[in-house]
């Protein structure tokens, strides 16, 4: 069942996924519909799950489901994941592609790829304090406090 994401609690699981371009205005407006449609029959054994999610910067889906309510089992993660393919295939998008970084800067989101990274550290493009992105946080509360990092404190380090 779908629920707004500011009412799941900070222990709610998440999971971040990052496109490989920007949504237009009108596929965030379909993917969010289908996005909806998704949370409201999301369940798993039978068990309806307390989920949401948010698209932000036009970039990333953020799924999160309330296990406090009900657990989201294997096989409820797996439809989740399979939802996310069907969006990429419906809007030849790629949310699965973890060889782009992406940064923010004057409120603008930019993307890397891996290998240019240590090119970009040169040019001064990507400092220490040149905010990233953590998709890999788990809950609520780590999304809200340390999705959007500089890249001093991530595995970025380790070009400066």
């Amino acid at each position: 069942m779908y629920i707004a994401f500011d009412e799941l609690p900070k222990t709610a699981r998440v999971w971040i996924y990052q496109s490989n371009k920007e949504l237009t205005p009108i596929e965030a407006d379909e993917i969010s519909a289908q996005l909806t449609s998704f949370c409201n029959d999301w369940s798993a054994h039978g068990a309806g799950l307390r989920s949401s999610f948010q698209i932000l910067h036009d970039r990333f889906i953020v799924i999160a489901v309330d296990e406090g309510f009900n657990m989201a089992s294997g096989c409820s993660i797996d439809s989740s994941v399979n939802q996310i393919k069907q969006l990429e295939q419906a809007y030849k998008l790629n949310f699965m592609d973890r060889s782009q970084v992406a940064f923010l800067a004057n409120n603008e989101v930019f993307v890397e790829t891996l290998s240019t990274i240590p090119a970009k550290v040169n040019e001064g493009v990507i400092s220490e304090d040149t905010k990233t992105f953590n998709n890999l946080v788990q809950t609520v509360d780590s999304f809200d406090t340390q999705w959007v990092v500089p890249a001093k404190d991530t595995w970025l380090k380790r070009y400066f």
